[in-house]
């Protein structure tokens, strides 16, 4: 056997697996527990609305954290900041 005839096989082989993945995921018996799993992301639509809310009401909440964060670091702005000796007694730790 050669390796021209192994290529020949090989193709054959190939092309029966895809024909039986393409029956197998066309087949009329699987055709409703297909059409029903692709409805799943819609089948909770109250649960959702309600992850929804909570995401924006946590959401909100970052964002005041956030500003209050910002207005905090604002406040020390005026405060003097740390001179060359802190800063070589630092690196020498």
């Amino acid at each position: 056997m050669d390796i021209n005839t192994l290529r020949g096989l090989s193709t054959i082989f190939v092309f029966i697996a895809f024909m039986g993945i393409c029956w197998w995921a066309f087949g009329p018996r699987r055709k409703q527990r297909f059409e029903e799993d692709a409805n799943l992301p819609f089948a909770d639509e109250s649960s959702h609305e309600r992850t929804s809310s909570h995401e924006r009401t946590s959401s909100h909440e970052r964002t005041k954290e956030k500003n209050t964060h910002k207005q905090a670091q604002q406040s020390n702005a005026g405060e003097p900041t740390s001179t060359s000796s802190e800063n070589e007694k630092r690196d020498t730790l």
